[in-house]
């Protein structure tokens, strides 16, 4: 056993953090991959067993731990579930980014870290750059061209499902809004400043669109600082810890500038990360109380809506459908927002909302987890689309990119792109406004 990775679990995990967990079992029904596989090595507490057995250097087979690991999905519901409050993310985190340091990655792997975490999410020009090839491909032509010549059949079945999903992101003409925003209203009832993100500011810049114009007429002043960067949320989940520090320091700085009473996501994924900064960042002097203010402003836009009164600044209609709702699992594990996009939805005349079993489960996304572990997150995800049909919803609502494109995927199938759509709250809101 490399006794370096066994000094690096001693000083960096802590011991009593690890025997907190009582191996009560609560997690194990909470636990997606404990669900599909009935396998203890793939559990929160099997998974914590196994860091602790790494600490004491009492287990030679290092892969099987670090596969245990990459395996687990992050969701985080086993933290809700846990009586005795079991930090169990941040320990993974920082288990994943020990295993990351100490190996040596192959030639395929350090290419595809350095596009994507290196070099993409951290810098936006290149995503939208990225994002603008997309539209292209989709818009010139060559998507269907593509598509005719079955030039998709050498990729996986739901790679090839995935590309029929993905959403078309606006011309870069389009896009009005520039990156500094702001509004003023006569009389505002809060100020808030937006998160923009990677995804959600290219793929669903609409979506973003939408969630302005949402927060104005609920009567808040909104700034979209200019300066901000990546949540680093894939950089702190892949163990590029260090990356993920250095993101959080440049939004911490560009948003204490504004001032503002909220700083809101659109995203679950990204709020959850950004609402961790003062735990990714506690060890450092200078950023520890800094990091502590931000998160205490980090919301989500559906709680400042309900906050705001939103409903009562407004009059919310669509037509007759059954709409569900599939939660966020950082929005609903990590920042314990619940009822606010339920209680949104439910303020609309004229459809019915039907409560989805187990809305509260993963459903496969978690990220970029659907490629890198395409068979569990594909099993997961039939299984959610089993849920999801028993309500007979037209619409199944989520608040985060990854979860909308992998729901939309779900459809796709289930063969119901015809019968059921996948929508972000941000955008069912502003549909349903009349003027």
């Amino acid at each position: 056993m490399s006794i370096s990775i066994q000094e690096d679990f001693q000083n960096r995990i802590e011991e009593e953090e690890l025997l907190n967990c009582m191996r009560c079992g609560f997690c194990l029904p909470a636990c997606p991959t404990y669900i599909e596989t009935k396998d203890e090595v793939h559990s929160p507490r099997g998974r914590i067993a196994l860091m602790m057995a790494t600490r004491n250097g009492e287990i030679d087979e290092l892969e099987e731990v670090e596969e245990s690991l990459n395996v687990c999905l992050g969701c985080r519901a086993c933290e809700p579930a846990c009586p005795a409050g079991v930090n169990y993310g941040h320990m993974l985190e920082e288990a994943r980014a020990i295993f990351q340091e100490h190996k040596q990655p192959s030639a395929k792997e350090k290419l595809l870290r350095k596009v994507t975490l290196d070099t993409l999410f951290t810098d936006q020009k290149k995503m939208t750059a990225a994002t603008s090839l997309l539209g292209f491909y989709q818009r010139s032509g060559l998507q269907k061209t593509a598509r005719k010549l079955n030039v998709l059949r050498f990729f996986p079945e739901h790679m090839q499902q995935m590309e029929r999903v993905i959403p078309e992101p606006p011309k870069k003409s389009l896009r009005s809004q520039d990156a500094t925003f702001k509004t003023t209203l006569p009389e505002s009832k809060a100020t808030v400043a937006m998160f923009k993100g990677c995804l959600m500011d290219t793929l669903f810049h609409d979506t973003n669109q939408a969630t302005i114009q949402l927060l104005n007429k609920a009567g808040c002043d909104v700034t979209v600082p200019d300066a901000q960067a990546c949540c680093g949320a894939l950089h702190g989940h892949s163990g590029e810890k260090d990356a993920a520090k250095d993101l959080a320091k440049r939004n911490i700085e560009a948003f204490e500038k504004t001032e503002a009473e909220y700083i809101i996501t659109n995203a679950g994924g990204c709020g959850a990360f950004l609402h961790d900064y003062h735990h990714l960042l506690k060890h450092d002097p200078a950023w520890k109380e800094r990091a502590k203010k931000f998160t205490e402003k980090i919301v989500d836009f559906s709680t400042v809506l309900v906050e705001t009164g939103f409903s009562d600044e407004v009059e919310l209609i669509l037509e007759d459908q059954v709409i569900t709702y599939q939660d966020s699992c950082h929005l609903r594990n990590v920042m314990g927002t619940i009822h606010p996009p339920r209680q949104l939805i439910q303020d609309i005349s004229g459809i019915v909302f039907t409560e989805m079993k187990d809305a509260d489960q993963c459903c496969g996304s978690a990220g970029i987890y659907n490629l890198t572990q395409p068979e569990m997150s594909m099993q997961i995800l039939d299984h959610k689309m089993e849920k999801a049909k028993e309500t007979n919803a037209a619409t199944i609502v989520t608040t985060n990119p990854g979860c909308l494109i992998q729901v939309k995927l779900g459809i796709e199938r289930e063969g119901l792109t015809d019968k059921v759509r996948a929508v972000h709250l941000a955008d069912l809101l502003l549909e349903a406004i009349t003027e």
